[in-house]
């Protein structure tokens, strides 16, 4: 069976489901909207499902003898109960290693972002995946049901969260107190947020994420590696003003616009995926964090 892509795809209806993801759209909005664009049979319901996320296939399983996995829990700061973040380390550790936290999506800790931080693991880092969704009962095993919850977060009480995850993960048994951050859409967000509140963060990569205002962009210390997809017109929009900021006050950055590639373009487990994109910027992103983290 020949795997779906992008291209495969009305460019109208990338955009449709683009505003889905993100609640801009309901289920029904979209079937109906995308419904205009169906050809050869399909239908709206048909679209949405071709677009939604597969997890069966994974890069590195949860089982793979390289690396060890656990479920750890700590209090929340703010009142929100007991925090949960997925935690893979190398098999093997030799002295100190830097962490990396990694940010999920809007839909919280599904296997996609358990997958990423398996990987991370096995480029040498300890990887540190929290779960936004916890206090709420967790990712629920169905991406529309997280959708769902996530829009009931206290935005304020999740991002403090995330700030004491960056703690929790500059403590942890085998680290080296270095830590880095790299998230993905919402995540990416986070990630151009965390450097602007936390001095725990050396380096951060934030893949389309959403800027933070140029206000607090002067409170970035850590360097910066931000990937972009050239078809993201909602995120790309912001970017002029965070560059601007970004070298008023003479942060470390890199930025990269992938050529081609939709929003999500990192994420295997859609037909929003871009293989050649992906490995190019994951490449960079473990370059960025050998270099920054080191020591």
């Amino acid at each position: 069976m020949t795997r779906l892509t992008a291209n495969d795809f009305d460019p109208e209806v990338l955009k449709l489901f683009d505003q889905y993801v993100h609640g801009q759209l309901d289920r029904r909005g979209f079937m109906a909207q995308a419904g205009r664009y169906a050809v050869g049979g399909a239908t709206g319901a048909s679209l949405l499902a071709a677009l939604s996320p597969s997890f069966a296939a994974q890069m590195v399983a949860p089982t793979d003898p390289r690396i060890k996995t656990s479920f750890v829990e700590f209090p929340s700061p703010n009142g929100y109960g007991k925090l949960r973040g997925y935690l893979v380390e190398p098999a093997t550790i030799k002295g100190k290693l830097p962490v990396i936290l990694v940010v999920h999506e809007n839909r919280g800790l599904n296997p996609h972002i358990e997958d990423i931080a398996r990987r991370v693991a096995l480029d040498g880092y300890i990887a540190f995946a929290p779960d936004a969704l916890f206090p709420l009962g967790g990712y629920p095993g169905d991406e529309d049901k997280a959708r769902e919850l996530f829009a009931k977060l206290d935005q304020t009480k999740t991002r403090a969260d995330f700030v004491e995850s960056a703690n929790i993960a500059s403590k942890l048994p085998n680290a080296s107190g270095k830590v880095g951050v790299v998230g993905f859409c919402y995540g990416g967000g986070i990630a151009n947020y965390l450097p602007t509140v936390s001095p725990k963060i050396s380096a951060a990569v934030a893949f389309y994420g959403q800027q933070p205002p140029d206000s607090e962009v002067a409170k970035i210390k850590a360097p910066m590696l931000i990937h972009d997809a050239e078809k993201d017109e909602r995120i790309r929009a912001g970017w002029p003003a965070y560059e601007a900021a970004l070298k008023a006050n003479k942060v470390d950055y890199q930025y990269f616009v992938y050529p081609g590639t939709e929003h999500g373009f990192n994420n295997d487990t859609t037909p929003r995926y871009d293989p050649a994109a992906a490995k190019l910027a994951w490449q960079r992103t473990m370059d960025f964090f050998k270099a920054k983290l080191a020591g």
